[in-house]
């Protein structure tokens, strides 16, 4: 998982990925777009929900990542939930199509993000979770929260 940076910045995220799957293991890459793409995402204009990602020929591919047309934009032409090319290394891209080829692993896009002015994508390796296991999740959670409230309280 890519840890906070102060020189990253998030313009959309999947939550409902780490609600609804496991990350075994996550990779950066970049992502091809057009002109008016860039513009429309740095607006975070960009959900990830229901998007996958697929490796077709040694190439990664983006599907079902829907990025609303730029405001401004005098194209008539636009398809919003198009394919989008990843660019990733060789050995990343086989990692991913073997995981992917096992039963119950896919590969989803967990973040998008800002570094260095280049538009990133956060690629995770996923294995989708049982009932028990997202209750278990929120579980967890909520006394993690309750137990630094507490400690909060303390403090003050």
């Amino acid at each position: 998982m890519r840890k906070s940076n102060p020189d990253t910045i998030s313009l959309s995220k999947n939550k409902k990925a780490f609600h609804d799957y496991e990350i075994l293991e996550a990779f950066e890459a970049g992502i091809v777009l057009t002109g008016e793409e860039v513009k429309s995402i740095r607006d975070s204009q960009m959900n990830l929900k229901g998007s996958y990602v697929e490796v077709t020929n040694e190439t990664a591919f983006l599907n079902e990542a829907h990025v609303s047309r730029y405001k401004f934009s005098s194209s008539k032409e636009y398809n919003p939930t198009r394919r989008r090319k990843l660019l990733l290394h060789k050995k990343q891209t086989l990692k991913i199509d073997s995981a992917i080829s096992q039963k119950g692993v896919t590969a989803i896009p967990l973040e998008v993000y800002l570094k260095k002015g280049l538009i990133k994508v956060s690629v995770g390796i996923c294995r989708g979770k049982k009932l028990y296991d997202k209750r278990d999740s929120l579980k967890k959670r909520d006394q993690k929260r309750d137990i630094d409230s507490a400690i909060k309280e303390l403090r003050d």
